[in-house]
């Protein structure tokens, strides 16, 4: 008996439905980006290794998937490489591409590769699949999209405020409600100054950016494992249990950062941004959270985070501002600003949620039954004219038992049935069935297109 098929672990299949729905997330996001000036890239599925490797830190090189050479891919590896299973040198004898691990690093090196043709301040959006060769979980998958943003090229704040306009744009249409979150570098910066310990600001961050995870406690006592001194975790509370409103909050961080010229530029920065955003009269709520970190290496200035207030979930869109995108490739001092949805976990908010429209389906709106050749061709003609209208439809292919055409119609979960027999082929009507409430009405094409539209 032959072995049933299968998919690699940490990737989907989707199916007509779970595609309809996946859909009305990307055309939903694509919408609100073209709504507020970004043009559209793709990139590669693979790029060349030496665009890939090295930008995601030690970790992040083991994950990313390898591409083994065309042909005889071991023509270039030395028998003493193989022999001894030298795997770290031997990829680079044997592999010169990889699939891409996120858009962020194809999107720097678009960049670079295009700038003369480049118009500055460049807006753009990108909507595609990413790999990563991680241990598949629950919420964590192997292939996965990313929808991303960025504007690069434009150092102005008024460029954040936007994207948060654009966040709180893109959860109203879908119904959800979130907190986006903020803070910036800076401020962490001047944080790990105040307290001494200038020295160990990525481990600082990378700890409390765990608080909602592990608690103030066990982030206490990471800190300590770091090797800061008790003293300097003392003066760190304060700050991890900063309460009030946001004006409070930086009005407090403002006495506690006066020594650090970082700091407050930091608290600069997010004052301009929470005051220009407080005057859009967004649905959001917007909050200054002084742990949040969010890859503390990449950005330097105000961070992003976007969490469901409905449903328990991590992270449904982040990002930040960034000061050096392009200068891994040879052009530095670009700055650039961006935000990436999480659409597979924005997925399963709305189907926690049932927030789908009730219009979103993955096939025809109306099914013609088919009673034979006659009527066939007759139902086939109003198919078109529905279709010329805009309004989904298909015919049954056989004249099978209507018994069978109508549980089609049911598992396929199509709103109308339409029907036309001889009578309606002499009347030049149309019976027409509601599969939700039963209801069947006779009507003219142009009467079901009015009521369909």
């Amino acid at each position: 008996m032959a072995q049933k098929p299968s998919i690699p672990k940490g990737t989907r299949d989707f199916s007509p439905l779970e595609m309809a729905k996946r859909n009305y997330i990307f055309n939903t996001i694509k919408d609100v980006f073209m709504l507020y000036g970004f043009k559209q890239i793709e990139t590669p599925a693979m790029e060349n290794l030496s665009t890939l490797m090295g930008k995601y830190g030690e970790e992040g090189d083991k994950l990313l998937f390898k591409i083994l050479n065309s042909g005889d891919f071991l023509k270039n590896a030395p028998d003493e490489m193989l022999s001894a299973h030298d795997s770290l040198h031997l990829t680079s004898k044997i592999s010169e591409k990889g699939l891409r691990y996120d858009l962020t690093v194809p999107f720097a090196r678009y960049v670079v590769q295009h700038r003369n043709e480049l118009q500055m301040p460049f807006k753009r959006y990108q909507i595609q699949p990413v790999w990563r060769a991680d241990r598949p979980q629950k919420g964590r998958y192997r292939e996965f999209y990313q929808c991303d943003a960025d504007i690069v090229g434009s150092d102005s704040l008024l460029n954040e405020v936007e994207l948060v306009a654009m966040i709180d744009e893109v959860f109203k249409r879908f119904g959800v409600n979130i907190v986006i979150k903020l803070n910036n570098r800076k401020i962490l910066t001047g944080i790990a100054e105040v307290i001494g310990e200038p020295d160990k600001i990525v481990d600082i961050t990378v700890a409390i950016d765990k608080i909602d995870k592990i608690g103030l406690e066990n982030v206490n006592l990471e800190l300590a494992d770091k090797g800061l001194s008790q003293a300097a975790i003392d003066s760190l509370q304060p700050l991890l249990t900063l309460s009030g409103t946001n004006d409070e909050k930086l009005a407090t961080l403002k006495q506690m950062l006066a020594s650090s010229d970082a700091g407050l530029k930091g608290i600069e920065e997010m004052l301009f941004v929470l005051d220009s955003v407080g005057s859009l009269g967004l649905r959001s709520v917007v909050e200054l959270d002084v742990s949040l970190a969010r890859g503390l290496n990449y950005y330097t200035g105000t961070i992003v985070e976007v969490k469901a207030l409905d449903v328990q979930i991590g992270s449904i869109t982040g990002g930040g501002r960034y000061d050096n995108l392009t200068g891994v490739f040879g052009m530095p001092g670009l700055s650039g600003v961006g935000i990436s949805f999480g659409a597979d976990r924005i997925f399963d908010v709305l189907n926690s949620l049932e927030l789908y429209p009730a219009d979103t389906q993955a096939g025809a709106k109306v099914l013609f039954i088919n009673f034979g050749p006659k009527e066939a061709a007759a139902a086939l003609h109003h198919v078109m004219q529905l279709r010329a209208a805009g309004i989904s439809a298909e015919l049954y292919p056989d004249a099978a038992k209507m018994k069978k055409q109508m549980n089609y119609a049911n598992d396929a979960s199509t709103p109308y049935v339409a029907i036309v027999g001889e009578q309606e082929m002499l009347d030049g009507t149309i019976s027409l069935k509601d599969m939700a409430t039963g209801e069947q009405v006779t009507l003219s094409v142009d009467e079901i297109i009015k009521r369909l539209k």
